[in-house]
């Protein structure tokens, strides 16, 4: 195992990736503190690396990165565990997310550190329809721009029609902060872009 964890440091992806598959073969009681451990690591490929590898793992670490989502006072494990939840979403889209995550997510939207608010509207967009109503009524909540921005986005990553209604809205209402619109605006144009590529061709 400790030549696995070795490997995740490696600069080749490749090798990266096939030490992320060797560690799920091998899991034990210790893989998910172990890859939690590694969220502050100053060696951003080994975290990046340790990101991916909790993602793939599933829906078993949600718990432990919840708690350090919460509780952690390093602004890099929090930023980190808000992507290792989108991870798990990327990877189990047939799964249902966790109430634990989603509550976890919903929690650190109100983070004072932008990089964690961000990465947590990031990671409810990856999660879809169940991550729907958070997203909207953080938006009707929030008066920090940046995240207002950040779940704009999110809600195109969600897609369907309410999302499309809320973002039409929001490109119509001349109340709404510029950028705020401008985004939404753009939002809107992707999803269309999105739609008529999934369309089946006549």
């Amino acid at each position: 195992m400790d030549a696995f964890f070795e490997q995740l440091k490696h600069p080749n992806p490749n090798m990266r990736n096939r030490a992320m598959v060797d560690i799920i073969d091998n899991r034990d009681e210790t893989t998910i503190p172990r890859l939690m451990s590694a969220l502050d690591a100053e060696d951003t490929t080994y975290r990046r690396a340790a990101v991916k590898t909790l993602g793939a793992v599933g829906l078993d670490a949600v718990p432990a990165i919840v708690e350090a989502l919460a509780n952690s006072e390093n602004v890099t494990v929090r930023g980190s565990c808000a992507k290792a939840l989108a991870q798990v979403a990327l990877n189990y889209p047939d799964e249902p997310f966790p109430e634990l995550g989603l509550q976890g997510l919903k929690q650190s939207l109100n983070d004072p550190n932008p990089v964690v608010h961000i990465a947590s509207a990031m990671a409810l967009g990856e999660i879809g329809n169940a991550a729907l109503d958070i997203l909207l009524e953080s938006l009707q909540t929030t008066d920090n721009l940046a995240l207002s921005v950040s779940i704009v986005n999110a809600l195109a990553s969600v897609g369907g029609d309410q999302a499309s209604e809320v973002l039409a809205k929001l490109a119509d209402d001349d109340s709404v902060n510029g950028y705020v619109k401008e985004t939404a605006i753009s939002a809107l144009s992707r999803m269309e872009m999105v739609q008529n590529f999934s369309r089946p061709k006549e």
